[in-house]
């Protein structure tokens, strides 16, 4: 099939123009784009082009002789440029060209990469025949009409050629690898830096935005075990609070500083909470920079890692609208399971009588017997408060769609999004508001990229997102923790409406003597508060090409503001509680007594909330150089950034000044012969929290990098099977300047009024002294306080196998954090300081080690698969701690040194005491009353005491020092499956003994708490008639026991786990039914997340930890549609 689209007349007048600037000129006059590899070009020096009118066939084949080796070959407007084979004359390639027609007939089929994806613009062409070809559309498919006997040729720029015999077949589907030597892959560096994959030498993660596509609104959820280096863990699962804490290679410090990464998207530094609103629908590339090679350059923010998000940007063509569907049922994952009101009335007699014997106890026989008899519910009330107050599903809705599109002078992409996420409290309807958790999440993109010349482009970014929720007036959490703070049978959640009564009107809710008692259900259900977040961003940048002045030299300046504010305001009633009285057990008929009628209402009362606006700007200005000389690859880059943040609700003078930083960065890289690589990055920044003398700190690294597979003696069977080897390693230092509380360490804060006062007076106990208040420093100025610098070590290795078919990226590295803050722990009491002064002297020691591995393969066309692991081992001790010489004093254990920097100090529990003769021949325990049954710990220092110098360090970090995860996905034609898992290891966490012990009584807020019955504790404790040593609950009590509240090991739990984090699976459409539906493309799937959870902790969702009372971890059922037109 002869070439079509050379009918257009061209009039160029070129003298020794570059081959850029040719291609240039050629695709501004026909709006063909040109594809090629820079180095085919190299052989092109110069160019004199002098045509009128002239056909573009005409025109191409003086631009790329076959002399010097290049062929050119156009469909749809794509020109490929290639180099021929070196055997190749022109007259053979002119030959060829000139081959008579013969019979021929149609070939159809679909052209795919390794994952089923159907591949855009790869050329078909028959060997031998440059003039007859064809590319795939869309959606990889293509038609040619070929002889019976030609051999398809597919190529596409970045995959491996392949080529067909046709034999006869009227369809062929293929798939293609991607070519490991060629177009290499793109990794996106620090300050928008562009590097190819072979010669990155610094340690960079990246993944596939799709793999980030989970059902769920919060983009944070899906992180943990998708990347190695990344170490990710969710606490709670209420819509608005369910951000994951994520942090890279782990906790390297522990002083009270950001210890969390730095956060940019499109260059700009954003919260954490501005990361979880991101669709993943919008995003173009996510990595994280994880050594010093790869972060030094954010020197002041890059010690603890960087998470890089860029954007999607337009691609020129026709308007492509995408629109995503989805609609999820979420439950709890687990939640904590309460003992029946039967069993907490029997036991909360034991506990009053088992250490009083003459106490009265608090149910008697016959409210037992009623209670189990079913007698009247209001007189004898048992509340399943878990019930009452959550419904065991709630459902969500998520919506996105985007366009995107744009000729050679303008490009847009246009994205919209909207979540809906529903909490699981209930709604009284006799109230006229909802008061269950209600999030709504509203984001609008607009990415629009403007060609001014062909030399100077802009790129315009505006991004805004809107919360708005409403709940109750405490949250979820709080709502979670209240249904074990009341007592099942106490009162009923609320009696039934009855006329007779004045407030009849309103609902009647149970209580107990008066209106202290805490009824969850009337806390809920009684106003609810609304939240309003903005964050709006606009970011103007601006790139130059100075080719002109020499080869390979661009500039960028970029200008962006973000304004975030959020309010809240709260509106609720005071409830009228109720309380039975007078009842007639034979006729059952009672009546109602009011307890609060003097400060209960039948109105909303308005409830002041916070205010919040927060300004920022933002500006960088870089200049780029990249270039290759023969075997030589060069590149550099200077950027200086200046950051302004004002606070418009600061609580203090401090808060309410700017928040200021500068800084310059420069990067510089050489490679040679595609072999040997080295780079050095610099950062050199000033903080306005310190004094001249350390404002500015210098962070500078380098790294090498050695391509072990592209020596000449790598080849042969050596080179099928291990096709990629690159060893690297680097090292330098990254600063941190987020330490600290305090804004301005070389300054004094002197409060006046708030200490240092003095009294007079000959009777100060009856009154007649005299007072005053005086001035107290509560900040001491000191400055020599600087930045805290992070000391990287990083030695790597990339292996790949069989054509690129297994990746494997391995790295070792090494972190020594110096410069800590802390405060002094020596400074005698004699000194009479007010404050305690803060200086940098803590030590920190990092290292561990984190590999993925990727494998993609064909098994033949239209079936292919898919695999994934990472693994990431990181663990950070003390080095240096300022505290007491335990050692000197024989108390080694006490020091923090060689100690995780998340790990947990406490008492080693041996067991519970077995009778009152055990307590007598053990050690004396200082911390109060105890009796048989309580715990015993161990005296660790033998002096027959058990008090603070027998605290050791116990179970592993809080932090785990070990996360994983693997997956796999499956297509076969139109049908794909995928799966995940994630794990995480080497972790303890405590349970809370205060918050779960059954029966007691506090105060908080007014309000008497009554703690509820967990049922492990009823299903396992100590008592008289057991004396079971090792039973996982000590012997009760209704009062707090200060003996068995210790951090201790006895409530300590382990927290691996294993979890079953998603699937799902889809169905895209023939092309020809999408395409009678007026469609490019519609896939239909159903998926999940939190599926299922192994672990050997039972009594809640282990990842939250010791967070367990909170609102629990919720699993999604989803079903999706995703169509493009």
């Amino acid at each position: 099939m002869a070439l079509t689209g050379y009918g257009q007349k061209l009039t160029l007048n070129l003298k020794n123009a570059k081959i850029y600037t040719v291609i240039d000129a050629i695709e501004k006059e026909t709006g063909y784009t040109f594809v090629y590899k820079k180095k085919d070009l190299d052989r092109i020096r110069r160019v004199d082009l002098h045509v009128i009118n002239a056909e573009l066939i005409d025109v191409l084949e003086k631009v790329f002789p076959t002399e010097k080796g290049l062929s050119f070959q156009t469909r749809n407007s794509v020109v490929i440029v290639k180099a021929l084979p070196m055997f190749a004359s022109a007259e053979k390639v002119k030959a060829k060209s000139m081959i008579p027609p013969v019979e021929q007939h149609d070939v159809r089929g679909m052209v795919t990469d390794s994952t089923g994806m159907g591949l855009v613009g790869v050329t078909v062409s028959v060997k031998g025949d440059s003039r007859t070809m064809t590319s795939t559309d869309q959606n990889g498919r293509y038609v040619l009409s070929v002889p019976e006997n030609a051999t398809l040729v597919f190529t596409m720029v970045g995959f491996l050629q392949q080529e067909i015999f046709v034999d006869g077949r009227e369809v062929i589907d293929i798939a293609l690898a991607q070519d490991q030597s060629g177009l290499d892959e793109v990794v996106v560096v620090a300050f928008s830096g562009k590097q190819k994959k072979r010669e990155v030498v610094s340690s960079v993660t990246s993944i596939n935005p799709s793999e980030l596509k989970v059902p769920s609104s919060n983009l944070t959820t899906a992180l943990a075990g998708r990347l190695a280096g990344l170490i990710a863990y969710q606490t709670s699962g209420e819509p608005g609070q369910d951000n994951a804490d994520f942090f890279i290679r782990g906790v390297t410090s522990f002083g009270t500083g950001k210890v969390n990464p730095l956060i940019l998207m499109d260059n700009v530094e954003i919260s954490t909470d501005d990361l979880s609103r991101l669709h993943p629908d919008d995003i173009q590339s996510f990595s994280i920079l994880k050594d010093a090679t790869a972060t030094a350059l954010y020197g002041a923010r890059g010690a603890n890692g960087v998470v890089l998000v860029t954007t999607k940007e337009g691609k020129e063509g026709r308007p492509k609208i995408s629109l995503r569907l989805e609609n999820s049922f979420s439950s709890p994952t687990k939640t904590v399971k309460m003992a029946d009101p039967i069993t907490y009335m029997r036991l909360a007699n034991e506990a009053a009588s088992t250490r009083n014997p003459l106490a009265p106890i608090p149910y008697s026989n016959r409210q037992i017997d009623n209670t189990i008899s079913g007698g009247n519910p209001y007189v004898y009330p048992a509340v399943d408060w878990m019930s009452m107050l959550t419904k065991p599903v709630t459902s969500n809705q998520r919506v996105n769609v985007n366009i995107n599109g744009g000729g050679r002078v303008a490009r847009y992409y246009i994205a919209g999004s909207f979540a809906q996420d529903n909490g699981v409290l209930k709604v009284d309807k006799r109230n006229n508001f909802n008061n269950n958790i209600d999030l709504k999440k509203y984001l609008l993109r607009s990415n629009i990229n403007i060609n001014f010349t062909n030399t100077t482009e802009a790129v315009i970014r505006v991004h805004g997102t809107f919360d708005d929720y409403v709940g109750p007036i405490t949250g979820g959490n709080d709502m979670y923790r209240k249904i074990l703070q009341v007592s099942p049978v106490r009162f009923p959640a609320y009696f039934a409406a009855d006329e007779k009564y004045e407030r009849a009107e309103h609902i009647l809710f149970g209580g107990y003597e008066g209106d202290s008692y805490m009824n969850p259900y009337a806390e809920m259900v009684k106003g609810y508060r609304q939240e309003s977040k903005t964050a709006m961003m606009a970011q103007i940048e601006i790139k130059q090409d100075l080719s002109w002045l020499t080869k390979g030299l661009d500039a960028r300046i970029l200008g962006n503001t973000i304004r975030n504010s959020g309010f809240d305001v709260r509106r609720a009633y005071s409830p009228f509680y109720y309380q039975v009285a007078n009842y007639d057990r034979f006729s059952d008929e009672y009546i109602l007594r009011e307890l609060n009628a003097s400060s209960g209402n039948s109105y909303i009362e308005y409830i002041p909330g916070y205010k919040s606006v927060v300004n920022s700007f933002y500006a960088e200005a870089a200049l780029a150089y990249n270039r290759t000389f023969e075997k030589h690859s060069t590149s550099g880059m200077l950027v200086g950034i200046a950051r302004n943040s004002l606070t418009g609700n600061a609580g203090s003078l401090s808060e309410s000044l700017p928040k200021r930083n500068l800084g310059v960065s420069g990067r510089f890289t050489y490679g040679f012969g595609s072999r040997y690589f080295a780079e050095f990055n610099f950062g050199y920044n000033g903080s306005e929290k310190f004094d001249k003398g350390h404002r500015w700190g210098f962070f500078p690294s380098f790294g090498l990098g050695w391509s072990v597979s592209n020596e000449p003696f790598w080849k042969g069977g050596l080179k099928d099977v291990i096709s990629m080897l690159k060893l690297r390693g680097t090292y330098g230092l990254v600063g941190n300047d987020e330490i600290g509380s305090e804004r301005f360490f070389y300054l004094s804060q002197v409060t006046i009024g708030g200490g240092g006062g003095f009294s007079t007076g000959y009777d100060l106990s009856s009154g007649t002294g005299i007072s005053r208040n005086g001035v107290r420093i509560s900040n001491y100025p000191n400055s020599q306080i600087g930045w805290e610098i992070a000391h990287k070590t990083n030695l790597g290795i990339d292996v790949g196998l069989f054509n690129g078919k297994v990746e494997i990226l391995a790295d070792l590295f090494r972190e020594h954090r110096t410069n800590i803050l802390q405060n002094r722990a020596d400074i005698p009491t004699s000194m009479g300081l007010w404050a305690t002064p803060q200086v940098n002297v803590g030590e920190a020691l990092g290292k561990g080690a984190d590999i993925s591995v990727d494998y993609n393969h064909v098994v033949f066309p239209g079936f292919w698969f898919v695999g994934r692991a990472n693994f990431t081992y990181a663990r950070s001790t003390y080095k240096y701690y300022e505290e007491a010489d335990y050692a000197s004093i024989g108390l080694p254990w006490l020091s923090r040194v060689g100690n995780s920097v998340s790990q947990r100090w406490g008492y080693v529990a041996e067991r519970l005491f077995i009778d009152e003769a055990d307590v007598a021949n053990s050690p004396r325990q200082d911390f109060g009353e105890y009796l048989a049954g309580d715990i015993k710990y161990k005296d660790i220092n033998g002096d027959f005491v058990i008090n603070e110098a027998d605290m050791v360090p116990i179970g592993r970090p809080v932090i785990p020092e070990i996360n994983y995860g693997f997956g796999l996905s499956v297509g076969y034609k139109s049908i794909d499956f995928s799966f995940f898992f994630q794990g995480s290891a080497h972790s303890s966490f405590w349970i809370d003994p205060a918050a779960m012990s059954p029966f007691k009584q506090t105060s908080s807020g007014g309000q008497v708490l009554e703690t509820g019955l967990t049922q492990f504790i009823a299903d396992s404790y100590w008592s008289e008639q057991s004396q079971n040593p090792y039973a996982r609950w000590p012997r009760l009590s209704n009062t707090i026991i200060n003996n068995n509240m210790q951090s201790s090991t006895w409530f300590m739990e382990e927290g691996p786990f294993l979890r079953f984090k998603s699937a799902e699976m889809g169905y895209t459409l023939p092309q020809k039914a999408a395409e009678r539906l007026k469609l490019s493309k519609a896939r239909l799937y159903i998926n999940g997340t939190n599926l299922l959870m192994f672990s050997r902790f039972k009594l809640w969702d282990v990842e939250m930890g010791g967070n367990g009372l909170n609102y629990p971890l919720q699993r999604v059922f989803n079903l999706g549609v995703n169509i493009s037109f």
